[in-house]
């Protein structure tokens, strides 16, 4: 018995240990651009840098809201006894003329659309975003994905860095949401994932593969914007919309990203411009209204 034991845990450890160690360099070299990986996924983003939008006399950075993007992550039934499983989300960010071929090119390579709408509302040219999903072979994936983004301008190279001259002071936001985020540039940005377990199609979904609320500040001057969406259970919408609404934080748009969540999410966008200590204690009032990790 102690023998099949130590055998058991040995198989586990091997399989943790491949899963933990995938070699993602094929994806890279289809899109030609290197990806991270955060509790296995492996994320390759798109910022439309071909795009000026603009929002009254703000003009939006790609990667406050203009950011296409696509995770993999291996089925639970993989083994070293069977072939690549994997499964693919992402959402793609189109202006209008965009959309229709990019939805006939999804089905054409037997990809799932499982949401389009607006995140943004009063943005110039106006924007839509696509999400989808599919399932099969890692690289037959990736062709199939990368196909789509070729029907749209999106630019599949990384754009060439600009020096950032002023490192911005974020200590006073940072402060009030209780934790430090990611800068980049004129943004700070946060990602918090939900206490719960949640899975797509029964699979069990990591938050880095879209599952986390998304809080972007852009900062220009002495004020900043803010967008992205809350991850929200049914009886958590309402009293986030109450309190971003009170708060002066308008909410732009609520809708579901996927198909066969268990429990089933609503997304809840945001957006808004002014002081960002402000607006950082509206987010913070609205996130406390969910049951997310802080």
């Amino acid at each position: 018995m102690k023998r099949i034991i130590v055998s058991f845990f040995a198989v586990v450890s091997i399989l943790y240990c491949s899963a933990q160690q995938t070699d993602w360099s094929g994806v890279e070299n289809v899109f030609g651009k290197k990806g991270s990986v955060k509790d296995g996924v492996f994320k390759i983003t798109f910022p439309r840098t071909d795009l000026k939008v603009i929002i009254g006399d703000f003009t939006v950075d790609p990667g406050l809201a203009l950011t296409s993007w696509v995770g993999f992550v291996k089925m639970p039934d993989n083994s070293m006894m069977m072939d690549d499983n994997t499964m693919a989300m992402g959402d793609i960010v189109m202006l209008d003329n965009e959309v229709a071929p990019v939805i006939a090119k999804l089905v054409s390579v037997n990809l799932n659309v499982t949401a389009l709408h607006n995140h943004l509302v009063g943005e110039s040219p106006s924007i839509k975003y696509l999400h989808f999903s599919g399932k099969g072979s890692t690289m037959k994936l990736a062709e199939a994905i990368k196909s789509v983004f070729s029907v749209t301008g999106t630019p599949l190279t990384a754009p060439q860095a600009q020096n950032q001259t002023t490192k911005l002071d974020w200590s006073k936001v940072e402060a009030i949401l209780g934790t430090t985020g990611k800068q980049n540039g004129k943004l700070l940005q946060y990602g918090f994932p939900r206490n719960e377990k949640l899975t797509e199609s029964g699979m069990e979904m990591p938050s880095y593969i879209g599952m986390a609320t998304g809080i972007n500040f852009q900062m220009d001057g002495d004020r900043a914007a803010i967008t992205g969406d809350f991850v929200l259970l049914a009886d958590e919408v309402n009293p986030v919309v109450k309190t971003l609404t009170e708060s002066g934080i308008a909410v732009t748009a609520i809708h579901n990203h996927m198909l066969y969540d268990n429990p089933r999410l609503f997304m809840c966008h945001f957006w808004a411009i002014g002081d960002p200590e402000k607006l950082a204690k509206g987010l913070k009032a609205a996130l406390d209204k969910t049951n997310s990790k802080k």
